[in-house]
């Protein structure tokens, strides 16, 4: 069994959420792209930070909450060096955390519009 198939897509969508509302991110937005044709993973989860440092505590919430809640590790993290986008991919889900000004520019959230779109209440 693969590391991605050992939990569902919604456990491991409600356990980054949580290690994200952990590090106080912000506008949580889970998009679900399970019925959308030809798109690279089931779920998108994108928030955005408001420092470097915060971005950076943020993916590390996520690895450290996945790996000894779930026994996941991402199968690749890219953007740490400078924690402006850091890109995390968990096989069916890909985390995207941003910077503020980063995650505006790039608006991934509008180029995926066609999946469903579910905004998370900040904590």
């Amino acid at each position: 069994m693969a590391e991605s198939d050992s939990l569902s897509v919604e456990k491991k969508r409600e356990l980054i959420i949580e290690a994200i509302q952990e590090k106080k991110g912000h506008q949580i937005l889970s998009i679900d792209l399970s019925l959308v044709e030809n798109a690279i993973c089931e779920c998108f989860i994108i928030c955005h930070g408001e420092s470097n440092t915060q971005v950076g505590a943020i993916s590390d919430s996520i690895e450290r909450k996945l790996k000894e809640e779930a026994g996941i590790r991402a199968h690749h993290v890219e953007g740490l060096q400078n924690s402006q986008w850091v890109l995390m991919d968990y096989f069916d889900i890909l985390v995207h955390v941003f910077l503020e000004e980063y995650r505006s520019f790039y608006a991934l959230e509008d180029l995926w519009a066609d999946g469903k779109v579910t905004k998370v209440v900040e904590t």
